[in-house]
């Protein structure tokens, strides 16, 4: 079954406000075994909006329409359909009666525009929007579902949530959808693809695989549909046991896991410490690491060594490493890791000095040249990449690929040792 997504609204087509809605709805109906054929954004404009519902009642069964419905002359959705599918508007009581509680409870008194807005068209199934005052409209024309909903998205997800997903679940009977994404990082898109291509082709007709590249870093859904859950749960479950073992040292997470938290609780389960010496990135690795809550548990702190000077004289970088082989080097890097981790006296420390860009780059050393280390409680490993030519792709690459580095050591280390549990910060 496939649906469309009307946005209405200038202030969306001008850019001034995020269309974040349709994100949202595009996720509830997936969930729900929905696909989203096509979103559209248009104008407050009668024949705009007339053009856009027509068309979209020509290709999809189901049309969610969001925008237009507040109590001022500019929003002329609610009229609009009303004319369009040849009806009235009539005053709802239950409605009316919802605005003036809601009114009152904000100390505010009833004007003429808001008693307006229990106006609804008379041949369409209405909503009481809790969240707000305009309601949601459900019309039903040629055997296509059409639902006009507020453009706030609160008020959008209370109704969609509360009614809209229920009554389409009921109409329709949409397939059972399961999605499993899995996160992968350390290779490109054309070589994963690559590498995955008979683990692709074997997969059960019922399952689909898709590549999802958010640099550096890419997510592998994987999505089941069919009639029985149960069924579609073992197969799903099994196809993704063979793909751990395809790409295990590419897999690092599942849905909506971060590195930051994986490795966060890597160190906390193990009661050990990390710490940080950051140049190119500029502390975004410290950053990302403190974003997770309890990071106190095994975070101690950074040197920002942005300068040459706070590297010779904090981190105790020999000077003539840096004459001889430049800031940006297997070396330094080392040393850098080295003493942060002495200073800071932590399990783990990462280290990281780069030519982030645009400019500072070299025929032997390119804009995208980092050097990354890290310190282990028995020794330091040092890496060397060339990344791009964009100044916050390299640091954000630098930064996660640190992570992930980092993950990996903590994994292979099967000599760690249990600390007493101590809070930093």
């Amino acid at each position: 079954m496939k649906a469309e997504i009307i946005s209405i609204g200038d202030e969306l087509l001008i850019g001034q406000t995020i269309n974040t809605n349709v994100a949202w709805m595009a996720q509830e109906l997936n969930k729900i075994g929905i696909d989203v054929y096509q979103t559209t954004v248009i104008s407050d404009d009668k024949d705009h909006i007339i053009t856009a519902i027509n068309e979209a009642g020509n290709r999809v069964e189901l049309v969610l329409i969001t925008g237009g419905l507040g109590p001022t002359k500019d929003d002329i959705t609610k009229t609009t359909l009303t004319e369009y599918f040849n009806t009235k508007l009539v005053e709802d009581q239950e409605i009316l009666e919802g605005i003036k509680e809601r009114l009152k409870a904000r100390n505010l008194e009833m004007n003429e525009l808001n008693r307006k807005q229990a106006l609804v068209p008379e041949n369409a199934m209405i909503f009481r929007n809790y969240w707000g005052t305009a309601p949601g409209m459900w019309f039903e024309d040629r055997g296509v579902v059409f639902v006009s909903l507020p453009g706030v998205p609160a008020e959008m997800k209370g109704l969609m949530t509360k009614y809209i997903i229920p009554a389409i679940t009921d109409k329709f009977k949409p397939p059972v959808i399961i999605h499993e994404t899995i996160l992968t990082m350390g290779t490109i898109e054309a070589r994963l693809a690559e590498i995955l291509s008979e683990f692709e082709d074997s997969l059960p007709d019922v399952i689909k695989l898709a590549y999802l590249p958010s640099t550096p870093i890419i997510k592998l859904r994987l999505t089941a549909k069919g009639s029985d859950e149960k069924v579609l749960r073992e197969l799903l479950d099994n196809q993704i046991s063979k793909l751990y073992k395809v790409i295990p040292d590419l897999i690092f997470g599942k849905e909506s896991e971060t590195l930051e938290q994986i490795v966060g609780k890597m160190l906390r389960e193990r009661g050990q410490t990390i710490s940080t010496a950051e140049s190119c990135t500029g502390g975004n690795i410290s950053r990302l690491i403190t974003s997770i809550p309890g990071s106190s548990d095994y975070y101690i702190g950074s040197i920002v060594s942005y300068a040459d000077r706070i590297k010779t004289d904090t981190l105790n970088v020999n000077p003539d490493l840096i004459k001889e082989q430049g800031a940006v080097s297997k070396d330094v890097v080392i040393q850098m890791a080295k003493s942060v981790k002495e200073k800071f006296q932590t399990d783990y420390s990462i280290a990281v000095s780069g030519i982030a860009g645009p400019d500072g780059g070299s025929d032997e050393k390119p804009v995208g040249t980092t050097h990354i280390a890290i310190g282990t409680p028995g020794s330091v490993v040092s890496y060397k990449f060339t990344f791009g030519s964009e100044r916050d792709i390299n640091i954000h690459r630098a930064s996660l690929t640190a992570l992930n580095l980092l993950r990996k050591i903590i994994l292979k280390d099967k000599g760690f040792r249990k600390k007493s549990s101590t809070k930093y910060g």
